[in-house]
C-alpha cells in the first residue's frame, strides 16, 4: 500500500528520463521564461554529479567553461522546465562526484570515451497513459450499442 505522500510524488513525475551517468557529457534543453515570452535554451557539459537516481527529485550537475570561467548549473530531472536531456558522449569514470575536474583545465580535463549507443540512451518511451485513457471510452461505446 503506497502513502499518499507517494501517490502525490508519482504523479507529477516524467514516465522515463534518459539515463545520465557521471562522467556523460549531455545537451540539457530548458524552458526559459521572460515575461510574456518562452523559448528553449540549451545547456551542453560534463555531468559531474548524479543525485537521488530513482526519486522525483533526480538531480544532475553539470559543468562548462564559458569565456574562461567554469560554470555549473544543477537541474532537476524530473521537473516541467527540462524539456529534454541528450546524452551527446559518455566517458569512463570510476567516481559518482567528479569534483576533482574542478581543478584540472587543458589536456588532464579530458576524460577516455567509451563506445555506447546515442540512440537507444536518447530515446524516452512515451507514458502509456494514452492507453489507458482510450480504453474507458471503449467501454462506454460498447455499453451505449447494448
Amino acid at each position: 500500500m503506497q502513502s499518499v505522500i507517494q501517490k502525490i510524488e508519482e504523479k507529477f513525475k516524467k514516465h522515463d528520463v534518459v539515463d545520465v551517468r557521471s562522467g556523460d557529457t549531455v545537451k540539457v534543453h530548458q524552458k526559459i521564461k521572460e515575461g510574456n515570452k518562452e523559448r528553449i535554451q540549451v545547456f551542453q557539459g560534463l555531468v559531474i554529479r548524479v543525485d537521488r537516481k530513482g526519486s522525483h527529485t533526480s538531480r544532475i550537475v553539470v559543468r562548462k567553461i564559458a569565456s574562461g570561467v567554469g560554470v555549473e548549473k544543477s537541474f532537476l530531472l524530473h521537473s516541467p522546465l527540462v524539456e529534454k536531456v541528450e546524452v551527446t558522449k559518455r566517458s569512463k569514470v570510476r567516481r559518482n562526484y567528479l569534483t576533482y575536474m574542478r581543478e584540472r583545465t587543458g589536456k588532464s580535463a579530458r576524460l577516455s570515451s567509451v563506445d555506447f549507443d546515442r540512440n537507444e540512451v536518447n530515446t524516452v518511451k512515451e507514458a502509456p497513459v494514452a492507453a489507458k485513457a482510450e480504453e474507458p471510452e471503449a467501454e462506454q461505446t460498447e455499453a451505449t450499442k447494448e
